[in-house]
């Protein structure tokens, strides 16, 4: 007993020192084009097969795919003393082109930039800068994002990677919201995967995606979607319900009383709603979704943060809404419906 109470805090230090290293391999196994390689091979590939499809020495690919297999993304067999690797369900969700992909959520993650960020958190803590993203960058984070376009392109990118596999969930566990509703604005909606996950579940709703202008510049077209830019501090298109996916949660409750009452505007009083879809702080999270999402809050934004039950309550209440309920749903965010 005494032996495993002395091994247990080294395989913490292991996980709390060396954390980062299963995302930049990979990264790494992304960039090379590991899984698009066997997946256009048809069959496992050995690892001299791989090794010449890739352009990589075999030494130092085998290591990468020992690391890879040993992590369960890969499945690697050996026979006759040949190494042979398979594709898994997550090794497939590395293929950029896939349907289901996360690259671009691992890109956004891994950006120099928001690598950086991480850098000043005990500075945003001790409370000598506005943020940690301002501390790497000197802009605060939608600056940044509108002066720099790469940034920009993997930012939204990444954003619609989460949209695209929360909505699904999302959809599937908010059986009767959409009821009722004819016209929909998305408010700081991206490139639109939200609407268009919502327009294909309900194809009579009419989409509004609204954002800055810079943001839906770039938007793909969609049939039931019109990509409207302007500012949701200002003013919000009006419709018989308002979505605000991961965007409150950006901004403190000064700011998001402001957005939701702004929101309230442009509803009918009678039968409209603003839903919310983000996380809820709670104890019986067991994937502490919402903890390590209140970090990144944290150390990305000047006032953002994740919120408790009664943390929502609050908001909702001084942004003049009568009632509010809440959904939980199978992926991270859950569904606040607010009425007026």
């Amino acid at each position: 007993m005494g032996d495993h109470k002395e091994e247990e805090p080294k395989g913490d230090m292991w996980k709390l020192a060396f954390g980062f290293v299963e995302m930049a391999v990979v990264k790494c196994a992304i960039e090379l084009g590991i899984a698009e390689a066997i997946e256009s091979h048809g069959n496992p590939m050995t690892l001299s097969e791989l090794s010449s499809a890739l352009g990589c020495p075999p030494s130092l690919l085998n290591r990468v795919m020992r690391f890879l297999a040993s992590n369960h993304i890969f499945k690697e067999i050996d026979t006759q003393g040949s190494k042979s690797y398979f594709q898994t369900p997550i090794s497939r969700m590395l293929i950029r082109s896939s349907e289901n992909s996360i690259a671009p959520i691992i890109f956004l993650m891994s950006n120099p930039v928001i690598q950086a960020s991480w850098q000043s958190l005990s500075l945003r803590v001790l409370d000598k800068v506005p943020s940690a993203f301002e501390a790497a960058t000197g802009k605060e984070t939608w600056s940044y994002a509108a002066e720099n376009p790469a940034y920009n392109k993997v930012l939204n990118e990444g954003m619609a990677c989460v949209a695209k596999f929360e909505m699904p969930a999302i959809i599937d566990g908010c059986l009767g919201v959409f009821n009722g509703i004819d016209t929909v604005v998305d408010v700081g909606g991206g490139n639109g995967t939200t609407l268009r996950n919502l327009v294909k579940a309900y194809p009579w709703i009419k989409g509004i995606n609204f954002d800055q202008p810079h943001v839906v510049s770039s938007a793909p077209k969609c049939d039931g979607i019109e990509h409207v830019g302007g500012d949701m501090f200002e003013s919000v298109p009006k419709a018989d319900a308002i979505i605000l996916k991961s965007v409150l949660h950006d901004w403190g409750d000064e700011e998001s009383i402001h957005i939701l009452k702004k929101c309230k505007e442009a509803i009918p009083q009678d039968k409209g709603k603003v839903i919310i879809i983000e996380a809820v702080i709670s104890k019986e999270d067991k994937t502490n979704a919402g903890l390590i999402l209140d970090m990144v809050m944290l150390t990305h934004t000047n006032t953002g943060t994740e919120r408790t039950l009664e943390e929502w309550a609050y908001v909702l209440g001084e942004a003049g809404f009568s009632r509010h309920t809440v959904r939980s749903t199978t992926a991270a965010p859950s569904v606040i419906e607010a009425f007026p």
